[in-house]
């Protein structure tokens, strides 16, 4: 994985640099598929409160980007909970695939031994499903590739609350966004 670490109002030494690369490079172990890494190491001066070291953090795989930041009074410390954030989203990001792809593969196995002979008829979702957050309502709005669920998870991922893209179903730009409910908001354009 590359790293590029760049300091904005700080000295980046070399031992700053080397504990943030071996930081870093360690979630390569959670997540084989990242390419490359972005680190911005900020000092932030406050009239009223002691300088702020921020640390943001943004990886990169396959077309997924992963964002964390965190600010604390020690560089060092802001780069270890900046990590220990990223891990966590990480491992909820895989959990999240592997989840899609066995409910996936469990309706394909369905589909095909409880009903051949009717193709294209979508078997309901169990209720432990219905308990995930989960998008629960349609905008249309006349206003980037992949579909919404991916787009939610991207959302996420990147710790905003709305994501634009380019629905593959329709070729058109579609919002997801994030309800205060804790659901998703999915804008479509007429």
């Amino acid at each position: 994985m590359h790293i590029n670490i760049r300091g904005k109002n700080i000295q980046l030494t070399d031992s700053l640099r080397s504990y943030t690369e071996s930081k870093v490079s360690k979630l390569q172990k959670f997540y084989e598929d990242l390419s490359a890494a972005d680190v911005s190491l900020i000092v932030e001066k406050n009239r009223n409160v002691e300088e702020t070291h921020k640390v943001e953090i943004t990886l990169h795989a396959n077309g997924t980007i992963i964002r964390g930041e965190e600010s604390t009074i020690s560089m060092y410390s802001s780069i270890d909970v900046a990590v220990d954030k990223l891990e966590r989203q990480i491992k909820k990001y895989k959990q999240k695939l592997y989840k899609n792809l066995a409910r996936d593969k469990r309706r394909e196995h369905e589909m095909m031994t409880s009903m051949p002979g009717l193709p294209g008829i979508e078997l309901p979702i169990d209720d432990k499903e219905d308990l995930e957050p989960r998008i629960v309502r349609s905008k249309r709005f006349s206003m980037k590739p992949m579909d919404p669920e991916e787009a939610a998870l991207q959302m996420d991922l990147l710790g905003h609350d709305f994501h634009m893209f380019l629905n593959p179903e329709t070729d058109q730009i579609n919002v997801v966004y994030k309800r205060k409910d804790g659901n998703y908001g999915l804008i479509e354009p007429t």
